[in-house]
């Protein structure tokens, strides 16, 4: 959903950690029945997608910078999505001794050859902006058919438990690169993502129609849906 070493604050990338208080130990300790998921990432349309899509769950987001964590650094060195999400969920969780989630996202262009991919957050920089990246692309696909514009938005979740276990999900969504940006909802690469069976762009559907098919809606979904089977939440 950066790779080298680098702040995890300033690298657009999703780390989530949760603090599961059970009832049992609640009572025992006089403490509140909740759950609270610490959101390790400086991007706050990822923190809203993350917040309305988990709405009604009883639980608590905090990020990094609420929690003073603002320093942190991974190396995210791994060739897959998989990969860089079980590295960085697997780290916080060594340094916490915590449950631990992380999300590892991008864009797949397959006239690119899967480009941006796992480099979507940094593709062109870092510090240049979505606008300049989203133009970057429509204009390497300039004379490209419809039929050859096909891409898709990848997101892995990972959650690694304080033993040593670690699980993922994936959600993915599949549509084409438009020619041109449209929508003013959503972030990133949404104005240039374009769903043919919807008739428009991902920034152009409502927060709540577009959580039900993003690809981070879905991995959300599923990892939400493996760890109520564990009795975790």
């Amino acid at each position: 959903m950066t790779f080298g070493e680098t702040s995890l604050a300033s690298s657009g990338r999703n780390i989530m950690k949760i603090d599961i208080y059970h009832k049992a130990d609640a009572d025992r300790k006089g403490e509140i029945d909740m759950k609270k998921i610490i959101v390790a990432t400086g991007n706050e349309g990822k923190m809203d997608e993350i917040r309305q899509i988990l709405q009604g769950e009883n639980l608590e987001f905090s990020s990094l910078k609420d929690e003073n964590m603002l320093d942190v650094e991974i190396i995210e060195d791994g060739a897959t999505f998989e990969e860089n999400a079980i590295i960085k969920a697997r780290a916080i969780s060594d340094l916490t001794g915590q449950m631990v989630l992380a999300d590892d996202s991008g864009l797949e262009v397959d006239y690119l050859n899967g480009e941006p991919g796992i480099y979507s957050a940094r593709y062109m920089g870092e510090d240049t902006s979505y606008e300049i990246k989203n133009n970057h692309i429509i204009e390497l696909l300039e004379g490209v058919p419809d039929e050859e514009r096909t891409a898709r938005f990848v997101c892995v979740i990972a959650c690694a438990f304080p033993e040593g276990r670690t699980i993922t999900a994936r959600g993915v969504i599949e549509g084409r690169i438009g020619y041109e940006e449209k929508g003013e909802n959503g972030f990133g690469y949404d104005p240039i993502f374009y769903v043919p069976e919807l008739g428009c762009t991902t920034a152009e559907l409502p927060p709540e129609e577009k959580n039900k098919v993003s690809h981070r809606g879905k991995a959300l979904t599923a990892m939400y849906d493996k760890l109520h089977k564990e009795g975790i939440l």
